[in-house]
């Protein structure tokens, strides 16, 4: 099997008012062999002058393959003239290599409105690879090229849009109004409403046998966009060049489409315990955004001798049922000992009402357990039918393994999504079979910040990484930041 490898070709010519139209698309298969490939078609037309057309990535096919798409339009708006027949190649490149595909040295040949033709060993193949639903799209529109030789009967789509719970079949209709000579195209229209997540699998029955096309097993899927939650800690106004690490942070923000950001060590001026808003930390970020959130903060104690210290909650969803409490056995607002918790309610588009806290904990000998205990007692008094999860975020400071994440574990409510999302088998270990020596594999774990879940959620965690640190943003803080997505189970 080559590196790159063409699924379908299409190549139509239209009438329009403005004059003929040609459309050339190559649906293509590409080894995932590193991150960050370049994918092209070398191509030529009637003329025998040849061009490059760049490819863009799709989303994953199978297991270890990827689908890319490459299209063009000629028209008389593009200024060019149509190629007619066209002769083209596939390159694919990655640090592992330059990879050819051109038929053998043959070149690859597709005839000036021959429709759509699929790849050499292909009898049935999906082009429609959307990854994405639109946020208010009603429906799905999926294409299936079928090779005329195995003489379909009819093509099925399996579908489901709860994870497979119920499975639902459309049938797809064959465009007869096509006169090329290319494959069959069978479409159908599966209607998304108020799902987040479309699955498909394709089924095309001929008299001998079925023919699927599931993805390799993976099936087709189109999602809206996941639940993204940020924690970081701010450090308190002591990092150097801290105005411009602030703007840093708000960049990151926008560019990774946090829909809610968890804030600790928040400063602003003390003024005599009054405050001063414009130097809340929390509201300056938010000024910087491209687009302001909603914005929920409240302090505890005096920071480092001058700054009122402490946590918020930045959301782009209105914020609901907003409040906030101490935790601590302190409320003494010159002690640092006494721990406030903020939270609010956010409704979020096609996953229903999460309840999210913005925590900074004690260590494990000043407090950790009693603020632990009262934070979950809490939680849990806001949980209610309508909420889908609950997130307690931010700094606990207890080290994965260390006692204070043993009373996470054993009160066998709340889970550690980070280990979820990159370190399944060991959050087996930790959180479903309670491993005897599960601490062991935790020891080299410095972690202190975290995302808990309640454990019966109907979310589930879909990625977890780190932020701030030196391969990305650089270092903001004394904390690294965590971005988490979340999807409904």
């Amino acid at each position: 099997m080559a590196a790159i490898e063409c699924l379908a070709v299409e190549n139509t010519v239209a009438r329009k008012k403005t004059g003929n139209q040609q459309v050339i698309a190559f649906l293509l298969a590409v080894d995932n062999l590193d991150f960050d490939k370049q994918v092209d078609v070398a191509w030529a037309g009637a003329d025998g002058e040849w061009h490059t057309l760049s490819a863009q990535y799709l989303g994953p096919h199978g297991e270890r393959r990827e689908f890319w798409r490459a299209r063009l339009v000629l028209n008389g708006k593009s200024g060019r003239e149509l190629a007619g027949n066209i002769s083209f190649a596939l390159r694919l490149r990655c640090r592992a290599g330059e990879f050819w595909n051109n038929n053998g040295g043959w070149n690859f040949q597709s005839r000036s409105g021959s429709g759509v033709t699929l790849g050499r060993g292909v009898q049935v193949q999906n082009l429609a690879i959307h990854p994405k639903l639109d946020q208010g799209q009603q429906f799905l529109q999926v294409k299936v090229a079928v090779d005329p030789e195995v003489r379909a009967e009819s093509v099925i789509l399996h579908w489901t849009d709860d994870n497979w719970r119920h499975t639902r079949q459309t049938e797809c209709h064959r465009s007869r109004r096509l006169k090329q000579r290319g494959a069959q195209v069978w479409t159908a229209r599966l209607k998304v409403e108020e799902a987040f997540a479309l699955r498909y699998s394709v089924c095309c029955r001929t008299a001998p046998r079925d023919i699927w096309d599931n993805n390799g097993g993976k099936d087709y899927k189109a999602a809206r966009e996941p639940f993204k939650v940020m924690v970081l800690n701010l450090h308190c106004y002591q990092e150097e060049g801290q105005d411009d690490k602030l703007s840093l942070i708000a960049r990151a923000i926008d560019e990774q489409a946090a829909d809610v950001v968890c804030f600790q060590e928040v400063a602003e001026h003390w003024n005599d315990g009054r405050g001063d808003w414009d130097s809340n930390a929390a509201n300056i970020i938010n000024q910087r955004l491209k687009r302001s959130m909603h914005l929920y903060t409240d302090w505890s104690h005096l920071g480092f001798d001058k700054y009122r210290e402490g946590v918020a909650i930045l959301s782009r969803y209105p914020l609901h049922n907003a409040q906030s409490r101490y935790v601590s056995d302190s409320d003494d607002a010159f002690s640092i000992h006494s721990r406030k918790v903020v939270m609010a309610r956010v409704q979020v588009p096609y996953m229903g009402e999460v309840n999210v806290f913005s925590a900074h904990l004690s260590w494990w000998e000043d407090g950790f357990q009693q603020q632990f205990q009262r934070l979950s007692e809490w939680a849990d008094s806001l949980r209610d039918a309508s909420v889908s999860a609950t997130l307690l975020c931010g700094d606990f400071n207890v080290a994965a393994g260390s006692l204070g994440y043993k009373q996470v574990v054993n009160g066998n409510q709340y889970e550690d999504q980070y280990l979820a999302a990159n370190h399944s088998g060991l959050f087996e270990k930790v959180f479903r079979v309670n491993d005897v020596h599960w601490g062991d594999w935790l020891a080299d774990d410095y972690r202190i910040d975290y995302i808990f879940m309640n454990k019966h959620s109907g979310l589930q965690v879909t990625s977890a990484r780190l932020l701030f640190t030196e391969w990305d943003y650089g270092r903001v803080s004394d904390h690294v930041g965590y971005l988490m997505s979340f999807e409904p189970k």
